[in-house]
């Protein structure tokens, strides 16, 4: 099958959205409830999910990077599918243990070997330049697939909350023959053999031999695991000043459009104001929002939330790029899973923590304690990240992430 630049767009398109376009989010935690499960469950269900990715992430993005982003994303759809299917038929917590297992398998192997795949679709028709742009609407469109998945999610809650998991099962099963569209890029890569001795040494490069690396990897993974949270808090938050439920749909449709809008326009805000401010303020945005949060009444709050969000969308794109201009293409799917792992591994270990706050004390001293350690780690490694000019690749990765067809 011939290359085709506007024919991989096409397809990651599709894939973005059988990927985002979750029909179960704005409901998932009264399913939960109503399956008799606590807050402190389904942060425990949650990390079930991350040390999944945790254990797979690096390990299959080195399999994307040895034997094809399009294999990898294709063996994923095709679990993504499964993992749905199982969560439909499933009633009690170790059946979603065993769901959410699936799911995954199914994320690690898509999750790296995506952006990896964009990346080298724009070398192989020299228009990396683009990436910022590209990935922030694919980003979007990921977003506005979710946003519109909450209004129909909410919709089709009303038969029954088990009736989005159905509905779900059918939507992840369009990322299969959209993964079959794929061509692999024809970019240039380093020839190396297959082995764990190659994956040690690309973990040890991305968190401690090459410093750009390292201080891009924390900080992206650390801002990655707080807006993973705060999703997880934000339908609590929804019950506790008393949204009624069939507005949740709406809601989370509204903070998704949000994101969306935010990541088409994020390499238009990093191109105007610089990569050091476009980064200070949406991580001052984020964190501040973590902090600020807990001390808003009714509805005010839901602003708060709005704040979150956009930064959330400008902070997506941009990051996934700093790391992408500083890696070659033969591991560039390996390192973007390290991030992706790190974001997974905080997260585990983390969410029970958060979980059993909120029901020993209150929501409130969970989001409060969430954003004065999410925060502190940031601002540490938002430094480094600054000194070391992270956003800036070296000199001569220049050609080789540009490479001639």
């Amino acid at each position: 099958m011939a290359f085709s630049v506007k024919k991989n767009l096409a397809a990651l398109y599709l894939i973005k959205i059988a990927k985002w376009m979750n029909l179960i989010m704005p409901v998932i935690v009264l399913f939960y409830k109503s399956n008799g499960l606590t807050m402190k469950d389904i942060f425990l269900l949650q990390s079930v999910y991350s040390l999944t990715l945790m254990t797979l992430e690096i390990p299959t993005g080195y399999f994307a990077d040895r034997t094809g982003r399009k294999n990898s994303i294709l063996i994923g759809a095709s679990l993504g599918f499964a993992g749905y299917l199982t969560y439909s038929l499933s009633f009690g917590f170790w059946q979603f243990v065993v769901a959410e297992i699936i799911l995954g398998v199914s994320q690690s192997l898509v999750s790296g070997a995506d952006s990896a795949m964009l990346y080298d679709t724009l070398a192989g028709g020299k228009q990396t330049e683009k990436y910022t742009k590209l990935e922030g609407r694919i980003t979007s469109i990921g977003n506005f697939g979710e946003a519109f998945a909450g209004i129909i999610g909410g919709l089709l809650a009303v038969l029954s909350l088990r009736t989005p998991f159905y509905v779900q099962t059918c939507v992840a099963l369009i990322a299969i023959p959209a993964a079959l569209m794929l061509t692999e890029p024809p970019v240039q890569t380093i020839k190396r053999k297959f082995g764990f001795s190659e994956i040690r040494s690309i973990l040890f490069k991305s968190l401690h031999g090459d410093v750009k690396l390292k201080w891009n990897t924390f900080f992206s993974a650390i801002t990655g695991a707080a807006t993973l949270t705060m999703a997880w808090f934000a339908q609590p938050y929804f019950g506790q000043i008393q949204i009624p439920v069939s507005m949740y749909g709406a809601l989370w449709a509204a903070l998704n459009l949000s994101v969306g809008v935010a990541a088409i326009v994020a390499w238009r805000f990093e191109k105007r104001f610089g990569a050091p401010i476009t980064v200070i303020l949406f991580t001052s945005a984020l964190f501040g929002s973590y902090l600020a949060l807990p001390f808003m009444p009714g509805y005010t709050g839901l602003g708060i939330l709005l704040v979150f969000y956009l930064a959330r969308g400008l902070a997506t794109p941009t990051l996934r790029n700093y790391i992408n201009i500083i890696t070659t293409s033969d591991v560039r799917a390996t390192v973007l899973s390290v991030r992706n792992f790190l974001i997974r591994l905080i997260f585990a270990v983390t969410g029970p923590l958060w979980g059993w706050i909120n029901d020993k004390f209150s929501l409130q001293t969970a989001i409060l304690s969430a954003g004065i350690i999410y925060g502190t780690l940031a601002l540490i490694s938002l430094v480094f990240f600054l000194t070391h000019k992270t956003f800036e690749p070296y000199p001569e990765l220049s050609e080789q992430n540009d490479p001639e067809i």
